[in-house]
């Protein structure tokens, strides 16, 4: 996990994938701004979005599928409706049969990031609920390396 110092410098050119979310007067809190439950949200949505456009996942029937094994947010800069949230993703440690991305979410027009995330997934067989002896897949894994580290996004920006 990078310092909070180097999060915070963190720009929408680190994050090769992008998922817009136009906020929800709901997902405001009492304190007038997006509540942090909803930073997990995005973070998994951005991220599971990634992997079912980019790694060949389908979560019905994909013979192996994420559990969130950890996650840990480092907030900057308030954020709140009517904004547009833009939630950048990329690998920042590929294992053999975990991942650990870095996330990242941005208002639309925005260079720094509001809050920067890690969110660690650890991908199991569907029939065993265990990681596979071998890790995870080949397509999948080739589609995580696409984003590890930054770099060229590998398409353009989706939305939810």
């Amino acid at each position: 996990m990078a310092a909070s110092a180097e999060r915070k410098g963190r720009r929408r050119a680190d994050y090769p994938f992008m998922l817009d979310y136009r906020t929800r007067w709901n997902d405001n809190d009492m304190y007038d701004h997006m509540n942090n439950s909803v930073y997990n949200f995005l973070f998994d949505s951005a991220v599971n979005a990634y992997l079912m456009e980019h790694c060949g996942l389908h979560p019905p029937n994909s013979p192996q599928h994420p559990l969130v094994a950890h996650t840990a947010t480092d907030f900057f800069a308030a954020m709140a409706y009517p904004g547009v949230a833009q939630v950048g993703v990329r690998v920042a440690k590929l294992g053999r049969s975990s991942v650990t991305y870095e996330v990242a979410v941005f208002e639309r027009g925005a260079e720094q990031a509001k809050a920067v995330g890690d969110f660690v997934h650890v991908f199991v067989e569907r029939a065993t609920g265990r990681p596979h002896r071998d890790g995870m897949g080949a397509e999948l894994r080739r589609g995580l390396e696409r984003i590890c580290g930054g770099g060229p996004p590998p398409g353009k920006a989706s939305k939810i």
